[in-house]
């Protein structure tokens, strides 16, 4: 690894690797994009200059960020694997002590000129930690005790600090992306089964002990919607509500009436979805959807192209976490899953998490790009 250039990549120069880059992917990720900016201009009354412009620079400057990572040879991304989860680790125990507190959570690093969420980049380091972690360890341990043992330190520990911010709904995802990268390492279907019965007798322990009065009151809310309409149900209802009343075509850009009233909370950050399905119906929100489908079923056909473990369960592990997004925002949207604050990945308004997920698909489209390129095994 000593002297190894960034860009280098064996018997390929700078304009082929740009030659090489699969396009198709930042295309869509452009468009999804470009729908955030729509609608975030909707949601704030078609003025520019309350998050549209922000998103549409962000969106920008996260697409260039994303092409350099791209570009970088995979090989560094391996050796950065660890200093990146160590630095992750850094960041979240330094906002215990230097944290900014928001709505009652205490997630961010003012830096004075932004805020940083340091729990975003977390779910970036640890699936570079797992993916190397898996790609060094020697086959037979990855079902052993001290294997499994190794992945679940790697797991726990940002689990535990985010826990504390409080944000259930990233310490969920984390943990979700965790335990699918175990299970794509190929541990045994024995250990996954323990695994679920622990989780079974687990879940509802913490549940009732573990979670703050508010995290238990959205839980509550969710299996009774009716408890509390007008205070912690008002999310949930608004937001059916606005869903349901877009029909088929929707009310037309800029013409919802519940985004007009300010009637549903959060409407350009988590509950964005709620201005698509108002204003486009269900045929704008069909088509969102597909476009998230389209990007993870393409990450899913470049992992096919990937030799070396680390490369796959990189784009694998970053594809959950996109997946994972998505799923847990439009469940939380449409009222199939509790309030938990995960945003609407390249669509809902935030500058952190717009970086993350595009510095995300960067390594994507490093590991597809270099997927020739032989990677190192330490063989512990």
């Amino acid at each position: 690894m000593v002297g190894l250039s960034p860009f280098a990549t064996p018997g390929l120069p700078m304009r082929e690797k740009l030659y090489e880059v699969n396009w198709l992917l930042p295309v869509l990720i452009g468009v999804i994009g470009l729908i955030g900016v729509v609608m975030i201009y909707a949601a704030t009354d078609g003025v520019w200059s309350r998050g549209a412009a922000q998103h549409a620079i962000r969106i920008g400057v996260a697409g260039l960020i994303m092409l350099g990572v791209a570009l970088i040879d995979i090989r560094v991304w391996y050796v950065l694997a660890y200093p990146a989860f160590i630095g992750s680790l850094f960041l979240l125990l330094g906002v215990e002590f230097f944290g900014v507190s928001v709505n009652g959570s205490q997630r961010w690093i003012d830096l004075g000129v932004t805020r940083v969420q340091p729990s975003e980049l977390m779910k970036l380091s640890i699936v570079l930690t797992l993916a190397r972690y898996y790609h060094d360890l020697e086959r037979w341990r990855v079902s052993h005790v001290s294997g499994l043992a190794g992945a679940l330190a790697i797991i726990g520990m940002p689990m535990i600090l985010i826990l504390r911010q409080p944000d259930l709904g990233t310490t969920l995802l984390l943990g979700a992306t965790g335990v699918a990268i175990v299970f794509l390492a190929g541990v045994n279907w024995r250990i996954i089964s323990l695994a679920a019965i622990f989780s079974a007798i687990g879940v509802p322990l913490f549940l009732t002990y573990g979670l703050a009065d508010y995290q238990r009151g959205r839980i509550l809310t969710f299996l009774n919607p009716s408890r509390d309409p007008g205070g912690a149900s008002y999310h949930i209802t608004q937001s059916k509500i606005a869903l349901g009343s877009g029909g088929v075509s929707g009310k037309g850009f800029m013409k919802g009436t519940q985004r007009q009233g300010d009637y549903v909370p959060e409407n350009r950050t988590d509950f964005i979805f709620t201005v698509i399905g108002e204003e486009f119906g269900l045929v704008g929100s069909l088509l969102t959807i597909s476009l998230y489908i389209a990007v993870i079923g393409l990450c899913l056909y470049l992992v096919t192209q990937c030799k070396a473990m680390f490369s796959k369960l990189l784009i694998l592990g970053l594809t959950t976490t996109f997946t994972l997004y998505i799923f847990i925002n439009l469940g939380m949207v449409m009222g199939l899953m509790p309030v938990v604050g995960v945003p609407l990945p390249l669509i809902s308004y935030g500058g952190t998490v717009i970086l993350a997920v595009m510095f995300g698909f960067g390594l994507i489209l490093s590991a597809h790009l270099h997927r020739n390129v032989e990677l190192p095994r330490s063989g512990f």
